[in-house]
């Protein structure tokens, strides 16, 4: 089949049955980025894409690696089936698959069982078992699929930026996958291959701001997350859990129809993309950390947003809080093969440090309402949050 990111893409005859499965099949209808679409006119990319994509990257990266068939097998089996996990929308349901389902998104044993997927796995000559430690991320080729250099971002980023336009997501794949060694129980980079390393990490911090973290997309989400709460309230945790193993149309279809009536008001605002607006949005130098760990988390930021609402004196589903994890250090797994041995690639190069200072100064805290009522909210977000004000140095554009 043809891919517009890698060309041609070839499924191994015995995972043909898998790709044609129902379980990686409703991954068609699964956008990649989630609500980017609202921003990215071409960001209608789907999973399933994404999984031919890391499919196909891993299947060149073991036959670098020189790992026997069967094993080799087995990998690709697991990079293709290494997003069947989550929920619609992607990321923005990964929070109510941890509180209704009990489970991330790496964790596939329950659906491949359940869906009939182990068979067919059996019937290729795969183990499910090893194919679920290794998405599961517990198996020592994991770093294949999950890693600081793995073929998820390999593949993720350069089909992000083909489809949204964006200039950044350049990363040398082809040179990383030659760069790859099997060190002892896990992988590593050669020397010849820190500049292709770079290029990808640089590539990551680069799209954070621009894409993954744009803040229309954060602010649908945050739309999407309050309706999909409120919608669990109206009818239980039993028929909201059975939305977690829809797709994006239908799930919204569902928030649409929803009993609750700020559901649907708010379903309806995102897909007529009439968005709530930023009231505040600042960087980590005006934010009062204490406060701030207060309002961490889907449950303590709905409580935090029902506080600033009572302040600003509007309803409680007209402020959204929007405090994301603050970004860890890029790389700190990734290691440099030489002759003396493996150092981590922090000692092989200098830019990391600089990087990972760059992705802390993106982060952003957001606290979003409608357009009519930002002159109330703002300041009794400012009020509540303790957020202080900005020097030149740190102001932020509106």
């Amino acid at each position: 089949m043809q891919d517009p990111v890698h060309g041609y893409i070839q499924v191994e005859p015995a995972l043909l049955p898998l790709v044609d499965a129902p379980l990686l099949q409703r991954l068609r209808q699964i956008r990649q980025l989630g609500f980017a679409y609202l921003v990215y006119l071409g960001a209608n990319h789907t999973r399933f894409e994404h999984s031919l994509g890391s499919m196909h990257l891993a299947r060149r990266l073991c036959a670098h690696l020189g790992l026997d068939p069967g094993t080799a097998r087995t990998v690709t089996a697991a990079a293709l089936l290494h997003d069947v996990g989550h929920g619609p929308y992607s990321h923005a349901t990964e929070p109510f698959l941890f509180s209704l389902l009990g489970r991330g998104h790496q964790e596939i044993r329950e659906l491949v069982e359940a869906s009939g997927a182990a068979r067919l796995l059996d019937e290729a000559g795969v183990d499910p078992v090893e194919v679920c430690r290794l998405v599961a991320g517990d198996h020592p080729l994991a770093g294949i699929i999950h890693g600081e250099l793995d073929v998820d971002r390999m593949d993720y980023l350069r089909r992000d930026a083909h489809y949204t336009g964006v200039p950044y997501g350049t990363v040398d794949s082809e040179r990383l996958i030659r760069s790859v060694r099997l060190v002892g129980h896990g992988l590593a980079i050669d020397e010849g291959g820190i500049a292709a390393a770079e290029s990808l990490l640089i590539a990551r911090t680069l799209m954070r701001p621009s894409v993954y973290f744009h803040h229309v997309a954060r602010i649908a989400e945050g739309m999407f997350s309050l309706a999909f709460h409120l919608h669990l309230a109206a009818v239980g945790r039993e028929q909201a859990a059975l939305l977690l193993t829809n797709d994006d149309g239908g799930c919204m279809q569902a928030l649409l129809a929803s009993p609750q009536p700020e559901t649907r008001a708010l379903a309806r605002r995102i897909v007529t993309r009439r968005l709530y607006k930023r009231a505040v949005y600042v960087g980590r130098e005006q934010v009062n950390w204490a406060a701030l760990q207060a309002a961490s988390g889907t449950i303590r930021a709905l409580g935090a947003a029902r506080e600033i609402a009572e302040l600003a004196g509007v309803r409680p589903e007209q402020v959204i809080v929007d405090a994301p994890p603050f970004p860890r250090d890029l790389s700190m797994e990734v290691r440099i093969h030489s002759d003396a041995g493996t150092l981590p690639l922090e000692e092989r190069s200098p830019m990391l440090r600089t990087l990972n200072e760059t992705r802390r100064g993106q982060w952003r805290l957001g606290v979003y309402a409608p357009s009519d009522l930002l002159d109330r909210v703002g300041p009794a977000a400012v009020e509540h949050l303790h957020i202080r004000p900005a020097t030149l140095q740190e102001r932020l554009p509106l």
